[in-house]
């Protein structure tokens, strides 16, 4: 009789490794899926961004907007933040997410498989964030919805930090409450942290 054809095996996903490099998971390796966009924080600008932030990273609630692979919400959360929500729609990377999170029992971070912008435009409910990271896909242009989203809904303490990481040169209108606290670039990309304040400081390109 004639052998049956074998169905081709589907190939193994693409994948890559992240390091997290700071706190009590300092030196693990996480296996996130070679998405389209995802891109995440290099190690470099992490470590500049996280010894920004080491004065104000206990005991903060963070939100990671556009999630990908963990760099920032799972950083965080290993230097001593005490919640993480990470929102991420791509379904291969919320499951890396998913098993990440079981992998490092970070019974503190919680993954929402969603569109971040529809998300954030439904409001938030409960207890705002101190710590805010912004890093979509450059090519969607997702800035302005996401900060307007974040202001509208009731997302952000009054005191909160927020990272914004973009393409070299790209101009960003912020809310007047916004205030530029550093500011730097490697390579193509621009990275910044803004404290927001009650008052109204003149608003920041």
């Amino acid at each position: 009789m004639p052998r049956s054809p074998i169905a081709p095996s589907k190939p193994a996903p693409i994948t890559s490794q992240l390091r997290i490099i700071g706190g009590q998971w300092r030196g693990r390796k996480l296996s996130f899926p070679a998405v389209d966009g995802l891109r995440p924080t290099g190690d470099r600008i992490r470590e500049t961004l996280f010894n920004w932030l080491a004065p104000e990273l206990a005991g903060a609630r963070c939100l990671d907007v556009f999630a990908g692979s963990g760099a920032l919400g799972l950083e965080a959360l290993s230097r001593g933040a005490s919640y993480s929500l990470l929102l991420e729609r791509d379904h291969l990377a919320a499951q890396s997410l998913r098993n990440n999170l079981q992998l490092l029992k970070a019974s503190a971070g919680h993954l929402v498989q969603t569109d971040s912008l529809h998300y954030l435009r439904q409001g938030n409910s409960g207890e705002p964030f101190n710590l805010v990271f912004i890093d979509p896909p450059f090519a969607l242009n997702l800035w302005a919805g996401v900060i307007d989203a974040l202001e509208q809904g009731h997302w952000l303490a009054e005191d909160a930090s927020l990272y914004i990481e973009m393409p070299r040169n790209q101009l960003i209108a912020t809310p007047p409450n916004w205030r530029l606290h550093r500011d730097k670039q490697a390579g193509q990309v621009s990275y910044r942290l803004y404290y927001r304040q009650t008052g109204q400081p003149e608003s920041t390109p």
